[in-house]
Parts: C-alpha cells; structure tokens; sequence
C-alpha cells in the first residue's frame, strides 16, 4: 500500500505537483537523514547531506521507473550522496555515539536491543552489556565501507537483501557475502570478550 501511495506521489511530481515531492520529503527526511547519520562522523553535515539528496531525488525522478520500492531507491541515493561528500571532505565515515543515540531513540528496530539489555540488570549485567556493544560498535566502525554499509542495511534499517542489492548496486550473491562477512568480523571481535563473561561469577 505504502509502495502504491509513494508511486502516486511521485506521478504527481513528474506532473510538476510541487506538494507531492513535498509529502514524499515529509515522509522519508527522518529515516534518510538517520541513515546518512551512521555513515557520516560530523553530526552537522547531516541536514546538508539530505536536503542534497532529495536534490538530486527530485531532479532523478523522471528516471525512477518503480522496478523497486521508491525509498529504496532513496536510500541508494543518499548512501551515493553521503559517500561523495565524505570523499570530498576527505573524512572516513564511521558510526559515532551520537548515530548510535540517534538510531536507539527511533522507534523502529529498538525493541529487540532494549528488551536484550534489560534482563538481569544488576550494574555488572549493564557494564558486561555495555562493553559488548562497545565492541559491536568498534568491530563495526573497523569494517571496509562496503561490508559496514551492507551490514547496517541490514541489521539497522531493516532491509531485505534484494533491496540492498538495489541499494549497494550490486547482485544479492555479493550482499550475502558481504553480510556474512560482516558478521563473521564482529563475531571475531566478540568472541574473546563472550568467553571472559561466561567465565566470570556475577
């Protein structure tokens, strides 16, 4: 229905109905710009980042043929966007607490971590808690751009692999790889730290 509603929308704006793109930004700004948050170190740029890629969203419209999901296809802009001012800037794109903060206070996809970190919550559960998802976090700020991005498509927004495919640009064998690879790097990371704990008496 949500899929319906968008290619409407965008029919509209190819008609030059100004509102529609209008809507269409209302709908997505957040999401874009919490996407383009974990790839970009400086919070500031964000804002920035996503008003260009509903720039250059709107001046692409006429080429969105609706083979995927229009914010699908968003998020493949914004990635592209969001890649390209980090080159230019000459700055590596890693995932900074304020993206992490940002991401645990949406709505969406945080009900599986707050109900993870909420059992058996004496100090040295959430200092043991803590310290696992430090390493998550600095396992994932370590990976190569392509395995990371994979990785947060995934896990974080929620996308299903034919739609990372579209996003990343490349064929859904290569996805599986990189998230498994992804995987296998923060399991790496983890490992020693998961065998320490299991050792401990609380």
């Amino acid at each position: 229905m949500s899929d319906d509603a968008d290619q409407q929308l965008v029919e509209r704006v190819r008609q030059g109905d100004m509102q529609a793109f209008e809507m269409l930004v209302v709908k997505y700004q957040r999401r874009i710009e919490r996407l383009i948050s974990r790839f970009v170190r400086d919070v500031d740029l964000v804002p920035d980042i996503a008003q260009e890629t509903f720039i250059r969203a709107y001046r692409a419209i006429p080429q969105f043929r609706g083979e995927s999901a229009f914010y699908t296809w968003l998020y493949r802009i914004a990635v592209n966007t969001a890649k390209k001012a980090l080159a230019d800037l000459k700055r590596d794109p890693v995932m900074t607490e304020s993206a992490l903060a940002s991401a645990s206070q949406d709505d969406e996809g945080t009900e599986r971590r707050e109900h993870e970190l909420s059992h058996d919550e004496t100090p040295e559960a959430l200092m043991a808690s803590r310290e696992i998802a430090d390493t998550v976090n600095a396992a994932i700020a370590a990976l190569p751009d392509d395995l990371r991005q994979a990785i947060l498509l995934r896990e974080i927004e929620g996308l299903s692999y034919d739609e990372i495919a579209v996003v990343m640009a490349c064929p859904i064998g290569t996805v599986r790889s990189r998230i498994f690879r992804a995987r296998e790097a923060i399991a790496t990371r983890l490992r020693p730290l998961l065998d320490t704990q299991q050792g401990r008496r609380w």
